[in-house]
């Protein structure tokens, strides 16, 4: 059974998720947030597997609930659901460890299917767009953004095999694991086998959190 909670501060809109996930034999939904501090008190209270959370919302908005809320190290993994396809702060969200994000008009069949990815460590985001939305992105960080970044030095990096970094490099660039395996002659198992490692090393949350350390580190950019 797959745990949710809803993060937004319209009630219909809380009321219509609750309605579509309550109608699956494998979700329930363990309460509704109407901002982002409700949704971090309910969170540390309920350990909910994935939080379906709103950007904008009333006083502390989504990005910096998730950053929160990852930053506690609770299990707890985070779907951003944005208004419009390329929302501006949607890069933002990725940087703060959400695990993914969908459009609100996504259909139902959509939404469902990315919760359950989320809830098993699967990124929602397919992989070229995540690099379309990275490469839209990546210049819209906070200027005078003092967050240390990692350089292709950075011990994360350093951990990684000469084979591991040139994956970690096509994935930056939106590969999928049988592009990589074509590219490199390797059977798809052995690729995810290189995935999973390279997630290990660098503490990357899910693959969509290791695209932002290739870009971070400068392994790839922006087209």
């Amino acid at each position: 059974m797959t745990t949710v909670l809803i993060a937004d501060d319209q009630p219909l809109q809380r009321f219509g998720f609750r309605m579509l996930l309550e109608s699956q034999d494998d979700m329930t939904v363990l309460g509704e947030a109407a901002n982002g501090t409700e949704a971090i008190r309910m969170t540390a209270e309920l350990h909910p597997d994935v939080i379906l959370m709103d950007i904008r919302m009333p006083g502390l908005d989504g990005i910096e609930a998730t950053r929160r809320i990852v930053a506690t190290g609770d299990r707890t993994r985070v779907l951003i659901l944005t208004t419009f396809d390329l929302d501006e702060y949607a890069y933002a969200g990725l940087r703060a460890g959400a695990s993914g994000f969908l459009v609100k008009d996504v259909r139902p069949e959509e939404l469902l299917s990315g919760i359950r990815a989320v809830a098993t460590g699967d990124a929602v985001v397919a992989p070229s767009l995540t690099r379309r939305l990275l490469d839209a992105y990546a210049h819209h960080l906070p200027v005078g953004d003092t967050e240390e970044k990692p350089t292709p030095d950075d011990p994360r990096l350093s951990a990684l095999t000469e084979r591991e970094r040139e994956i970690l490099t096509v994935i930056g660039k939106g590969w999928t694991n049988t592009e990589i395996a074509t590219r490199f002659h390797l059977a798809e198992s052995t690729v995810k086998t290189h995935v999973g490692r390279i997630l290990a090393k660098t503490g990357s949350r899910d693959r969509i959190q290791a695209v932002i350390l290739a870009y971070d580190a400068k392994l790839v950019e922006p087209a």
